[in-house]
């Protein structure tokens, strides 16, 4: 199978704050094929260049989300990029077919482990149920939507060593959406 070019979109409004997204964003920007972005730094002021980032999108066959999991979603930023940029008659509705057939997923850090994310837990629903609308968004946009790369209980990884098994086995599913079918990976 012939690789595919990645875009990974990252959206931290904070990363200095976070071990864990700098180290997988660091991890990203060494695995050939794929391109990082970082929209908080590209976009500051949230005035977002929605032809620039069509441009971008068009030229790559993977979209990869990589935000932290704030108050059950994405940081704002993601959401008005997806506004903006996800145009009717360009990305879905009429004539809006550009990105059919790219895949779209996301690789998310969550502060709280699996157990309170789970059916019995304090959340009482998945990470990945909270990421529903996510993955409807692609599925309009006639994206193949794959589930989320997930890193769980963030608050508890103390030090490199701690994270790096999650950074390498982010690598490995990015190189898994850039070569073969970059299934499910949900971490701890």
């Amino acid at each position: 199978m012939p690789s595919r070019r990645v875009l990974v979109l990252h959206a931290h409004p904070a990363p200095h704050k976070s071990r864990v997204n700098r180290r997988l964003v660091a991890e990203a920007e060494g695995v050939d094929g794929v391109t990082v972005r970082h929209l908080y730094e590209i976009y500051p002021d949230f005035l977002i260049d929605v032809r620039e980032e069509q441009r971008i999108l068009e030229s790559h066959d993977a979209i990869v989300f990589q935000h932290p999991f704030y108050w059950y979603s994405a940081p704002s930023l993601v959401k008005e990029w997806m506004d903006l940029v996800l145009e009717h008659g360009w990305a879905y509705g009429s004539g809006g077919t550009a990105l059919h057939g790219r895949i779209f997923a996301q690789a998310v850090t969550c502060g709280g482990g699996r157990d309170v994310y789970c059916s019995e837990g304090r959340n009482r629903h998945s990470v990945r149920d909270f990421l529903l609308p996510f993955e409807q968004s692609a599925l309009l946009c006639g994206m193949d939507w794959r589930p989320p790369f997930v890193v769980h209980g963030t608050g508890d990884l103390k030090s490199a060593g701690e994270i790096e098994p999650f950074a390498l086995d982010y690598r490995t599913w990015l190189e898994s959406l850039r070569d073969g079918d970059g299934r499910s990976q949900e971490t701890r």
